[in-house]
């Protein structure tokens, strides 16, 4: 299989392990709350949800950018009316980087019918879940990634298990773990590429590259402005800190990635 992004690779993996292994073989849990909420409330909970909880949990609460899939959460199938979703929403979990939330009753009310509605609506659709979960990726060796990691990938030679990676299976979890080891971008931002130029009267100008292509190489001057050079006109070597990443993904097997997701998840 040709891998070309962290999401293809994703579905390669979980389809790699047993049904009976993947936590998306198990059932969603039964929800105590069976109550249909009037539509006006649910839609107003969803624009409240949405602007306080979304970036997180995901515009419909299954799963964003680091809080979890909220419609297959034992807690939201336990709770009845609030009574466990309210006081956690108010009290934060700040082991999990969830702040406090002010909420008044009504506006809490409404967030709470929307996520019940939007579980009902995901468990009434069954199939598989969306979001991956850490142990779908959990299938590698971790002693086997820490060699390829030093030895035939040469990861070794820009990274360090004590130096930059220190306590990166803290920071990332999961598939934010596996998508910053195969495209490391996102926050912080890695340095852009460097353009180191020769001219035609000699001189030799390096610079941060803005954008390239066939034609021509865009950097940043000093004053942050843009100066477009053509390369037939030009001898121009440029260095990408991301090149090697981007040459790996094309030689990568099923094997290597998650030997080395495994030996990156024990850097804690």
């Amino acid at each position: 299989m040709r891998i070309i992004g962290a999401f293809v690779i994703t579905a390669s993996i979980v389809l790699a392990q047993a049904p009976s292994q993947s936590p998306a073989a198990r059932p969603r849990p039964k929800a105590k709350d069976t109550e249909t909420y009037p539509a006006a409330l649910v839609q107003n909970g969803e624009t409240r949800f949405v602007s306080q909880c979304g970036f997180c949990h995901g515009r419909d609460a299954a799963g964003g950018e680091s809080g979890p899939d909220l419609t297959l959460s034992q807690l939201v199938a336990d709770d009845m009316k609030g009574d466990r979703i309210g006081p956690l929403v108010r009290a934060g979990r700040s082991d999990a980087g969830m702040p406090p939330f002010r909420m008044g009753d009504d506006e809490l009310k409404a967030i709470v019918a929307f996520i019940h509605t939007q579980a009902k609506k995901f468990a009434e659709l069954g199939g598989g879940r969306r979001t991956v979960d850490p142990s779908d990726l959990a299938t590698g060796n971790a002693a086997d990634g820490r060699a390829y990691f030093n030895g035939t990938a040469g990861c070794a030679g820009c990274h360090s298990a004590t130096g930059d990676l220190a306590g990166v299976a803290t920071r990332y979890k999961g598939l934010a773990l596996l998508q910053r080891m195969l495209y490391p971008g996102g926050r912080p931002a890695p340095a852009p590429p460097k353009a180191t130029f020769t001219l035609e009267s000699g001189q030799t100008v390096i610079a941060p590259v803005a954008t390239e292509d066939e034609f021509s190489v865009t950097v940043l001057d000093p004053l942050g402005q843009r100066q477009k050079y053509a390369r037939d006109k030009v001898k121009v070597k440029i260095d990408d800190p991301l090149q090697a990443h981007f040459a790996a993904l094309g030689k990568y097997t099923d094997a290597d990635m998650h030997n080395v997701y495994a030996y990156l998840a024990t850097l804690k």
